[in-house]
């Protein structure tokens, strides 16, 4: 019977509303530094989970180039911006004031520190969970179990009694079941096709609605 639901935060609660290739091309733009790639910018991410800024990753990112742009000057351009593209997916913050009446809620989000709670601030969620941990505290983020460890330790229940959802198929839901917790999948417009390992598969834009009836109906 769960104890607690864990969320991740992007693409799974809130989404940016502006392509967030484009606002990459802008915040290289804005600094001179050369265009980078979304996709190398999300395997650099991936290399730097354990960070307190996004400098770390543009510094990965900038090594490769003859620039001498400042990656902390990228990485500020870049969190300004992408925090306040942000918004949250129809009927969450609802949701999750109502899933906390019978249940534990979490957030486990991959990032760093400063990125991920200027996304929190933000969208005004700094309250909105029994806790809420950013692997950029930690030693390692997701899909290593220490992540999952890390967010069951602090709502103090044990990973079965933990329900994790979210949307990328290494990082949460794989992480997810090798951790011990029951995965629920965000299926994305476009995204990765239903994992069998998922006990569900929800649509992002039914989150809000599918979420607590997949939920109740494990218990």
């Amino acid at each position: 019977m769960p104890q607690a639901v864990v969320f991740d935060l992007d693409y799974t609660l809130a989404v940016p509303q502006r392509d967030r290739a484009t606002i990459l091309e802008e915040a290289t733009a804005t600094t001179g530094a050369p265009s980078l790639t979304r996709e190398a910018y999300l395997a650099a991410h991936r290399r730097n989970l354990t960070t307190e800024t996004r400098e770390p990753i543009f510094a990965d990112l900038l090594a490769d180039t003859d620039s001498n742009t400042d990656p902390a000057a990228v990485a500020t351009a870049y969190r300004e911006t992408i925090a306040d593209a942000l918004k949250p997916l129809p009927g969450v913050e609802a949701m999750l004031a109502d899933l906390r009446g019978e249940y534990r809620v979490g957030l486990l989000t991959n990032g760093p520190v400063r990125a991920q709670r200027d996304k929190l601030e933000t969208l005004g969620w700094e309250g909105a969970f029994d806790a809420a941990v950013v692997t950029g505290e930690l030693e390692a983020g997701k899909p290593d179990p220490r992540a999952f460890e890390a967010i069951t330790d602090e709502l103090n229940v044990t990973p079965a009694e933990a329900v994790y959802v979210g949307d990328e198929v290494e990082a949460d839901i794989q992480g997810a079941t090798e951790a011990g917790l029951t995965a629920v999948q965000v299926l994305l417009e476009d995204g990765p096709d239903p994992d069998p390992r998922a006990v569900a598969h929800v649509e992002q834009e039914a989150v809000a609605t599918a979420v607590p009836a997949v939920v109740a109906g494990l218990e």
